[in-house]
């Protein structure tokens, strides 16, 4: 059954995109079938895939106006081995046509539901505010991974989004929740970063991944190449962090999958 996951924090420059792209990846080097939504208008994660958002004729723009189906805007980032459902500027406009539309916060949701089958993990990457299009992406998934940096600001910025979720499930879609947190830029020599990474855990318990990843050169040259960093230099620090990322992801879902398997049975 497909897990449908959006990366996302109101705060830019965390690593949202960046753990968006190498996650996909990385999934995809463990035989999952995945499809990344790139519902940002920077469109940096179709270019972080190989594939030049300026030349795409259609874009995930054209889905949530229901001018075309899901079907026939997916491509394949070939490097990364993924589906690709792609962003360009076009996606500004979505925001102000969506907002006369009635039930505009769930066209995402319904336009996934007709190829979820074909997928066992669908990524989506999410803009930097909490507008109409993250509330889109919330709307469609069952959890949100929050990739922040350990600094004392960002924990500010957790809570918005914490009480966003909450305000999302509790209206909309009961079955959100927050799938983890992820420690991005992780820099375990500073007295910051473990203050603030306590706290983490003191707050979120088990759903602070246990993998954190590190500042890498590599991570920050691979979007110029259009490629995941898995590609670009698989050795590097970064690659090897997102392929632990997707192993603990890979882990956590198949306990999940045998204590609702054992209270079934039970």
């Amino acid at each position: 059954m497909v897990r449908i996951l959006s990366i996302a924090n109101q705060k830019g420059g965390v690593g949202k995109t960046t753990t968006s792209v190498n996650l996909s990846a990385s999934l995809a080097a463990y035989k999952q079938r995945v499809l990344l939504v790139d519902i940002d208008p920077q469109g940096n994660a179709t270019m972080g895939s190989g594939v030049n958002k300026t030349e795409c004729e259609l874009s995930v723009y054209d889905v949530l106006t229901e001018k075309k189906a899901i079907e026939d805007v997916i491509v394949t980032a070939e490097k990364g081995k993924y589906h690709l459902l792609p962003s360009n500027g076009d996606l500004v406009a979505a925001e102000v046509e969506l907002m006369q539309e009635i039930g505009r916060e769930s066209r995402l949701r319904h336009a996934l539901k007709r190829v979820a089958a074909n997928y066992d993990y669908i990524i989506i990457d999410c803009p930097p505010s909490l507008n109409m299009l993250t509330v889109n992406a919330l709307v469609a998934s069952d959890g949100v991974v929050i990739p922040m940096q350990c600094e004392y600001y960002a924990l500010e910025g957790l809570s918005a989004l914490n009480n966003t979720i909450r305000q999302i499930a509790k209206l909309i879609n009961p079955r959100l929740r927050i799938e983890g947190i992820l420690r991005t830029m992780y820099d375990p020599r500073s007295s910051l970063t473990n203050a603030v990474s306590a706290q983490l855990r003191k707050y979120f318990g088990d759903r602070v991944y246990r993998v954190s990843i590190p500042r890498n050169v590599r991570l920050a040259e691979a979007p110029s190449h259009g490629m995941p960093a898995l590609v670009y230099d698989r050795n590097s620090k970064g690659s090897i962090a997102y392929l632990a990322l997707a192993s603990e992801m890979l882990k956590q879902e198949k306990a999940e999958q045998a204590k609702l398997h054992e209270a079934s049975g039970s």
